[in-house]
């Protein structure tokens, strides 16, 4: 899955792509599925995320963004400035993929080669 910021906008350092990932690893823990790879860069994040076909997608991406969102304008004030009407901090679009033939290592590593901001 990809998702992006409001609007492109430049809003993430290491520090908050970290703190995203555990949060989103919180979420993925709670639907009982995988985030098995995680990385982004300062306006988006990548992640690639094991899950069964019992859960919704939907209701799956619906939730890693709203407690992302609301987490880390609780957690990081400084960031509010970047929460577009309504407050929110992702675009209310997302591309996600089945990768179900792929091998797992060439997805890993694709992920991992997106660069962190610093």
């Amino acid at each position: 899955m990809v998702f992006v910021t409001k609007y492109r906008h430049p809003v993430f350092t290491g520090t908050h792509l970290e703190r995203v990932e555990q949060i989103m690893r919180e979420v993925c823990s709670d639907f009982e599925t995988e985030l098995a790879e995680f990385n982004g860069e300062s306006n988006h994040v990548h992640l690639l995320v094991n899950f069964p076909p019992k859960i919704a997608l939907s209701r799956l991406v619906n939730s890693l963004k709203g407690v992302s969102s609301r987490r880390m304008r609780q957690e990081f004030p400084e960031l509010a400035r970047h929460y577009y009407r309504a407050n929110k901090l992702w675009s209310g679009s997302y591309f996600a993929g089945s990768v179900g033939g792929a091998p797992i290592g060439v997805l890993r590593r694709y992920i991992e080669q997106q660069n962190r901001p610093v």
